[in-house]
C-alpha cells in the first residue's frame, strides 16, 4: 500500500496566512478498469483529480474524503504556488487548527467524474474517437461519483474512511456513502443538503440547462468543433444559482436597491444587484464547461436514494451504519432546514446514530462556505470527539505550521 503525506509543492512559498495547508499540488490518478454507470453505459477508463492535506496515520485510520458541491473541485485548501491567490474553496474549514485540523486527519479532495477541473469529463479525450468527448459523454450520478471515489479509496490503501464530508451536492454524497459503502465509512457530515431535489429546485436547474442549450453557440453540446462557448447561456446560468444560493436577508444587506451611478433609463445594469450578477455570470463562462454544468445539474436531479425503496427514506438509509451529523441554515431557502430535518427523522426511524444542528446564519446556502462560528464549532467538535475516541493521529509528527 502507498505511503504518503500532505501534496505540498514548497515550503518555501509562504502561506496566505499560518493556519494554511501552504503550497499544494493538484494529483490524478488513473484507471483502466471500466466503470459501469447508472445510465446503463460504461467509461471504460477514467481519471480522478485530486489533493490529500495532512499525513496518514499508521493505522490508514484518520482519513477524510471531502465531496465538492455544483461547481468546485478537488482543490479544497491551500493555494498553488505558481498561483497563490487560487485558494481551496473549504481553506477556512480545512487546515492546522481548523474545524478539520491536518495536524489530526489526513483530508483528501477528489475532483468528481464528469468535472471540467481534472478528472474525466466532456472536455477529456474519448479513447474510442481520440476527440474530446463533448456531448457524447454520459450522464453520471452521485452514486457514480461515489463509486469512483471508493476506486480512489483503494487506491489510496484506504480502507475505512474515518469520516466522508460534504456541503450540498457534497452532502448527497456523503449520505451516499453511508447507504452504499456502509462498511467503509464510521463518520458522515451531511451540511446544507437535502434527501433529494423539491420541484422547484428541479424547476431552477431546467431554466439554467435551458438559457445554455438555447445559446446559438451551444451546437447540441458540440460547440469545441466550432472553436466556440455558449458564454451568454453559461452567464445566465450562474446568474441564477446565485440568486438561490444567497438569502433574501444577504441580498438586501449586501445590495438593497443601491444604484451604481443613477438612474439612466436603459437596459445596462443599474442597479449594484445586477451588476453583481452580470459579474459573477461573465467570470464563470470564461473557467466553466457547459457541458459540465449540465450533467452536474442532472446529477442534482435524480439524488433521490428513497426511489430505491419505494419512497420509504427510513428503509433508504437503513444500511447506515456509521455516525452521522446532518447541519442545516436557517435561511437556507434551496434545501431548508426541514428539508435536513426530513433526513434526520428517517435515521432516528431507524435508531441510527445521529446528530443534528441547525445553525441561525444570515446568509442562504452559501452559510456552509462561510466563517459562521457556531457552525465551525460544532464541526471542530465532532472531529475532536473522532479523535479522542478513536486516538487518529496520535503517532505521527505535527507539522511545523501551528
Amino acid at each position: 500500500m502507498p505511503s504518503f503525506s500532505a501534496t505540498t509543492a514548497s515550503t518555501e512559498t509562504p502561506a496566505p496566512n499560518d493556519r494554511s495547508v501552504g503550497p499544494v499540488l493538484s494529483q490524478t490518478a488513473h484507471f483502466d478498469t471500466p466503470l459501469p454507470l447508472a445510465c446503463g453505459r460504461t467509461l471504460p477508463q477514467y481519471d480522478l483529480a485530486y489533493e490529500t492535506y495532512g499525513i496518514l496515520d499508521a493505522e490508514r485510520s484518520n482519513a477524510v474524503l471531502i465531496c465538492h458541491a455544483l461547481n468546485a473541485s478537488h482543490h479544497v485548501a491551500g493555494f498553488y504556488a505558481d498561483d497563490p491567490d487560487n485558494i481551496g474553496w473549504w481553506d477556512n474549514m480545512v487546515g492546522p487548527g481548523k474545524p478539520l485540523d491536518t495536524n489530526r486527519f489526513l483530508v483528501v479532495g477528489v475532483n468528481n467524474l464528469g468535472s471540467c477541473f481534472g478528472s474525466t469529463g466532456p472536455i477529456s479525450t474519448n479513447p474510442a474517437t481520440g476527440k474530446p468527448w463533448g456531448s457524447d459523454f454520459p450522464i453520471v450520478t452521485v452514486e457514480d461519483w461515489v463509486d469512483a471515489q471508493a476506486q480512489l479509496a483503494d487506491r489510496l490503501g484506504i480502507a475505512q474512511w474515518a469520516a466522508v464530508m460534504g456541503g450540498s451536492l457534497g452532502g448527497m454524497q456523503s449520505l451516499d456513502w453511508a447507504i452504499r459503502y456502509p462498511s467503509r465509512i464510521r463518520n458522515a457530515l451531511v451540511i446544507a443538503a437535502a434527501p433529494n431535489l423539491s420541484a422547484e429546485n428541479i424547476a431552477f436547474n431546467e431554466i439554467a440547462r435551458q438559457s445554455i442549450m438555447s445559446d446559438p453557440d451551444y451546437h447540441d453540446g458540440n460547440f469545441g468543433a466550432y472553436g466556440v462557448k455558449p458564454r451568454g447561456g453559461l452567464r445566465v446560468a450562474r446568474m441564477i444559482g446565485h440568486i438561490t444560493y444567497l438569502s433574501d436577508e444577504q441580498m438586501e444587506a449586501k445590495f438593497g436597491r443601491q444604484l451604481r451611478e443613477g438612474l439612466k433609463f436603459s437596459f445596462a445594469p443599474e442597479f449594484q444587484i445586477e451588476s453583481y450578477l452580470r459579474y459573477q455570470g461573465e467570470k464563470f463562462a470564461e473557467y466553466y464547461d457547459a457541458n459540465t454544468y449540465l450533467r452536474v445539474t442532472k446529477a442534482l436531479d435524480y439524488f433521490d436514494p428513497a426511489t430505491r425503496e419505494g419512497g420509504d427514506l427510513a428503509r433508504a438509509l437503513a444500511p447506515a451504519t456509521c455516525r452521522l451529523l446532518v447541519v442545516s441554515f436557517t435561511t437556507d431557502w434551496r434545501f431548508p432546514a426541514s428539508r435536513s430535518r426530513e433526513i434526520v427523522k428517517a435515521l432516528v426511524r431507524e435508531r441510527r446514530d445521529v446528530t443534528y444542528a441547525e445553525i441561525a446564519a444570515p446568509h442562504g446556502h452559501d452559510a456552509f462556505l462561510l466563517d459562521n462560528p457556531q457552525y465551525h464549532a460544532v464541526v471542530r467538535a465532532w472531529f475532536q470527539r473522532m479523535a479522542a475516541e478513536s486516538g487518529v493521529g496520535d503517532d505521527f509528527p505535527r507539522p511545523s505550521r501551528q
